[in-house]
C-alpha cells in the first residue's frame, strides 16, 4: 500500500504546475485522498482533499479559486492542478490516504482535515515558486 507524488518543480508567479499522487495497493475510488504541504519552518498543513463515493473535494480557504483535487479511477491517481502559483506555495507537497482509519470520512475529508488522520504518504515532491 503505497502512494507517490510526481510533478512539482521550479516555476514563476503565476504560472501553473499539476501534481500526481499514483496509489498502488487500495483504490483512490474507496479512500479519501489528501494533498498536504510543508514550508520550512512551518507545520504540515491540509491543502486539499477529495472524497471516496462521492468525490466531494474541500479547499484551505488560501488555494480556493486556484487549486483544483481531481480523480482518474482508471489511471488509480489524484491531481493536484495548481495555477496563478505564489511564491507562499512554495513547500513540499505531500499525497496521504486514511486507509486504515474506521472514522467517518466527512471527518477525515470535510471542513477540516488533519495529517495525524492519514496513515499511509508519499516521499513528497518540492513546488518552488520564485522569480
Amino acid at each position: 500500500v503505497q502512494v507517490v507524488e510526481s510533478g512539482g518543480g521550479l516555476v514563476q508567479p503565476g504560472e501553473s504546475l499539476t501534481l500526481s499522487c499514483v496509489a498502488s495497493g487500495f483504490s483512490v475510488d474507496y479512500y479519501a485522498i489528501g494533498w498536504f504541504r510543508q514550508a520550512p519552518g512551518k507545520e504540515r498543513e491540509g491543502v486539499s482533499c477529495i472524497t471516496s463515493e462521492e468525490g466531494s473535494e474541500y479547499y484551505i480557504e488560501s488555494v480556493k479559486g486556484r487549486f483544483t483535487i481531481s480523480r482518474d479511477s482508471a489511471k488509480n491517481t489524484v491531481y493536484l492542478q495548481m495555477t496563478s502559483l505564489k511564491p507562499e506555495d512554495t513547500a513540499v507537497y505531500y499525497c496521504a490516504s486514511p486507509t486504515t482509519s474506521f472514522k467517518p470520512e466527512r471527518t477525515l475529508c470535510g471542513s477540516t482535515w488533519y495529517p495525524n488522520e492519514y496513515d499511509v504518504w508519499g516521499q513528497g515532491t518540492q513546488v518552488t515558486v520564485s522569480s
